[in-house]
């Protein structure tokens, strides 16, 4: 089915929330969990399916719920509809400090194929599915796994990333990025990955022992910092606030 039309805008710097216009009878899916606000006239109703298909069986609709399984992502969708006879505002905000990154699907031939847990909101008629890497080191030491998203439709979906976004054109070319940075490809792109070079700059290099190399021509969106380095990044902190508070909460309790 042809995705609805939606009119957008992003709000923020570098947190940011994407809200939607919706039309009379218009909708739009959303990873659950995502919403910040609504009008007081949208509708929310959470489903196995994304309504690509709507004549979809309850064996389809349980074959789609598990394959968001497979890629990390809730087994429901939530649609968010407006029930109103006017337009009618809802705002999805991404689940850590990054950027939202718009793309038109019709534009890229109509398929996306993104991170696992790149995806925000899309238009109702988009097909979220998923996508086998053929590779199998891509797959146990890519930090990204077997399985990736893959989005299809004719209609606007939205991303989100970590920290600052690239985008990135390839024209027969090859790009070589530390894994976890990549957020989408089109399907031009081939992706792999490859040793970082020679043991000792694999062992002291500090980048790793291994890199994703995308190839091909297409687009390519990257992230400067993917969840996976946010953690690495606060955590060590974070045993000392758990210190601090434990001593404090002690203290309270002595008194």
């Amino acid at each position: 089915m042809p995705s609805h039309v939606l009119d957008y805008r992003i709000i923020g710097d570098d947190i940011q929330l994407v809200e939607i216009e919706l039309d009379p009878m218009e909708t739009v899916i959303a990873e659950a969990g995502s919403m910040m606000y609504m009008d007081n006239q949208i509708r929310f109703e959470t489903k196995m399916g994304d309504g690509s298909e709507p004549n979809q069986g309850l064996m389809g609709k349980l074959l789609s719920a598990g394959t968001r399984v497979l890629t990390g992502e809730s087994l429901f969708v939530t649609h968010f509809t407006n029930h109103g006879s006017g337009k009618q505002r809802v705002a999805f905000a991404a689940p850590y400090p990054g950027k939202i990154i718009p793309i038109d699907l019709a534009l890229l031939g109509g398929s996306l194929v993104v991170q696992k847990d790149g995806f925000l909101c899309a238009a109702k008629g988009t097909k979220i599915s998923i996508t086998l890497n053929r590779r199998i080191g891509s797959g146990l030491v890519g930090g990204e796994g077997f399985i990736l998203q893959k989005l299809l439709g004719d209609g606007k979906a939205f991303m989100h990333a970590g920290g600052t976004v690239i985008e990135r054109k390839l024209n027969n070319e090859t790009l070589k990025i530390d894994t976890g940075c990549v957020v989408a490809y089109t399907p031009g792109i081939d992706f792999n990955i490859e040793t970082s070079g020679s043991l000792r700059s694999m062992v002291f290099g500090g980048e790793g022992i291994f890199l994703a190399t995308l190839r091909g021509t297409g687009t390519v969106w990257l992230q400067s910092m993917p969840i996976r380095k946010l953690i690495q990044a606060i955590s060590p902190y974070g045993k000392n606030v758990r210190k601090e508070s434990r001593s404090l909460l002690d203290n309270f309790l002595e008194r």
